[in-house]
């Protein structure tokens, strides 16, 4: 099939990181949002923990605000998390798994186990005109059910890949989990782990219509500035895209 066009959504939930080392007001992560707009960012995505460990309230408030492509919060699927969404009202709502004791997701959501109440919160959602994606491991089933629940999309949990580039089995995984899910009307996004080094076979799938990278820019940045940092993610998506 003919690539569809990719967007590259900036998580910018690392900014807050620096930030919070020190309880103070620099690096603005809205600032970081505008800065990664400018360079080119088709959207931002940031993620309200339930601990706060990062992204604080405040800025998501002002992100919904001041994002001027595309805002996408990623968010637990508790009644907290839905009350903030269903009050601010971002573009998308990524339901994410979560818990306190892990350093960064480490896995999809379970979507199997109780799907009364992920389709519940889906449903309270979608009637708030909040699009929901929902971050779920490369399988058949995560898919199938995807599909069941009614939502527009899945973003692919792209972790095991990005651990264990030369696996093969970890790659086919996305490329079937992505044909699956577009065979069936979903659009597909991934992300987790991807860098400048690894993205190229994730960003070349072809119905994978968005990334979704957030640590490997932020780091990066570090060193180049995020504009160019970004621009760089970009370029590599677009090379490993047209090839």
């Amino acid at each position: 099939m003919r690539a569809k066009q990719q967007r590259l959504y900036v998580n910018i939930d690392h900014v807050a990181t620096l930030r919070q080392a020190r309880r103070a007001a620099e690096p603005d992560p809205v600032a970081a949002a505008k800065a990664c707009e400018a360079a080119g960012a088709d959207g931002i995505t940031a993620h309200l923990r339930e601990d706060r460990r990062h992204i604080q309230d405040l800025d998501v408030e002002r992100l919904k605000k001041n994002v001027r492509t595309y805002f996408n919060l990623e968010m637990a699927c508790v009644a907290e998390m839905l009350e903030i969404a269903r009050r601010l009202k971002p573009q998308q709502v990524t339901l994410v798994p979560e818990r306190r004791e892990e350093i960064t997701t480490e896995g999809g959501l379970d979507i199997i186990s109780e799907p009364a109440r992920i389709q519940n919160a889906i449903d309270s959602m979608t009637d708030d005109g909040i699009r929901v994606s929902l971050f779920i491991d490369p399988t058949r089933a995560a898919v199938e059910q995807s599909k069941k629940l009614g939502v527009p999309a899945i973003e692919l949990h792209t972790g095991t890949y990005s651990h264990h580039p030369g696996e093969g089995a970890a790659l086919e995984a996305l490329r079937d989990c992505a044909r699956r899910g577009a065979d069936l009307g979903i659009a597909v996004h991934a992300g987790h782990g991807l860098t400048v080094a690894n993205v190229g076979p994730v960003a070349s799938i072809p119905e994978i219509e968005e990334l979704n990278i957030g640590h490997a820019i932020i780091s990066r940045a570090v060193f180049i500035g995020l504009e160019r940092a970004g621009k760089e993610m970009h370029e590599a998506m677009r090379t490993a895209r047209s090839s």
